[in-house]
């Protein structure tokens, strides 16, 4: 694994949208390590708990509470933040409140990311441009083949379809607009990250985690579908990477597909039965429920593109990344800093992307 260069990242400006979600906030703690100077566009934490609030991610960087359907306030704070990089995450990020609320879903992860973009026109100092969408970008045939980046895009569901659509609007404005200006854009599609300090709801390693240390009994559905499991550490320093390529080679701009190798996916029942050897006492109740909205059942990605141009290869496999979370949460649930228990699994990986021993 060809980690992220400190020396690279010192000192940069990069702007964070998206910093008060789960990924946001372990990428603002990586970023703050790595010595970039760290602005972060978000609305307040969409859980209580937050990873945010819990891991003190606010220190050591300008955090900022605005709304990225706001296309005014949005471009005012990039605007004064100068940025040399831009890493757009802020996303309404789950599947199955996409039902619930799509016009939420498709103002935010559709307008949401053209009011980002066309807040970059125009500003001589943003270098790169990294936009996060979905592993779902892709028109799903629930065929046993991995997605390359340029096969078609779709999606069943809102939360899917807009993000498919993102990429779409991401491609136009690199065309049309940021080449044009000396700017890299690229997106990365990702998904299904675990790691400690993600309390979304309906995610599973935090529901599991939540029942058994309480003592009960997790209810679990879709027992046989199967995603591309990695743990948070790893899309993370994917993207970090991408935007260092594109500093140095703009021509490199394009989809980029980050995941494990496609037969290291697994089923949810695998994943569960992983995690449950982390506790002593792991009940669990599969139900099926008819009345459950359409998911993907099969999807697996092709990371080859990242694997030659980035050096970008999975530092942790499936048993590890799932075993450092249950860990995460059973040492928080016993009263361990969520920002100590951070900042060790980075070290962590960083020791192992290097070739040392994990602590």
């Amino acid at each position: 694994m060809v980690l992220p260069d400190p020396d690279f990242w010192r000192g940069k400006r990069v702007v964070l949208t998206g910093h008060t979600g789960f990924k946001g906030s372990w990428l603002a703690l990586w970023l703050q390590r790595l010595g970039a100077q760290v602005t972060g566009i978000a609305l307040p934490p969409a859980s209580e708990p937050s990873l945010f609030a819990q891991a003190g991610v606010a220190q050591g960087m300008e955090s900022h509470v605005c709304d990225i359907r706001d296309a005014g306030a949005t471009a005012a704070r990039i605007q004064a933040a100068r940025p040399d990089i831009v890493l757009h995450l802020a996303a309404q990020a789950l599947v199955r409140p996409s039902y619930a609320a799509p016009l939420e879903t498709y103002a935010t992860n559709v307008m949401g990311t053209a009011h980002v973009l066309d807040a970059l026109r125009g500003l001589a100092d943003v270098r790169v441009a990294v936009v996060v969408t979905t592993d779902k970008v892709y028109r799903n045939r629930e065929w046993v083949y991995p997605y390359r980046e340029d096969d078609a895009l779709g999606g069943h569901d809102p939360y899917s379809a807009s993000k498919a659509a993102a990429e779409i609007v991401a491609a136009s404005y690199r065309d049309a607009f940021l080449s044009a200006q000396g700017m890299a854009l690229a997106t990365a599609r990702a998904g299904n990250v675990i790691g400690g300090g993600d309390w979304s709801p309906e995610r599973l390693l935090p529901d599991a985690a939540a029942a058994w240390s309480a003592g009960e009994t997790l209810v679990l559905r879709n027992p046989h579908a199967t995603r591309p499991w990695q743990h948070v550490l790893e899309p993370l320093a994917a993207y970090l990477r991408l935007a260092e390529l594109l500093w140095n080679d703009a021509s490199q701009a394009g989809a980029y597909n980050f995941g494990p190798a496609p037969h290291e996916a697994a089923t949810v029942g695998r994943v569960i039965e992983i995690a449950a050897a982390a506790y002593p006492a792991a009940p669990v109740r599969y139900q099926s429920d008819v009345k459950q909205p359409h998911e993907a059942g099969l999807l697996a990605l092709d990371t080859a593109l990242a694997r030659s141009r980035l050096g970008v290869v999975p530092c942790w496999a499936l048993a590890q990344a799932v075993g450092r979370t249950m860990a995460w949460y059973r040492e928080f649930h016993a009263g361990a800093s969520a920002r100590a228990l951070c900042l060790s699994d980075l070290e962590a990986y960083e020791k192992a992307g290097s070739g040392g021993a994990a602590p």
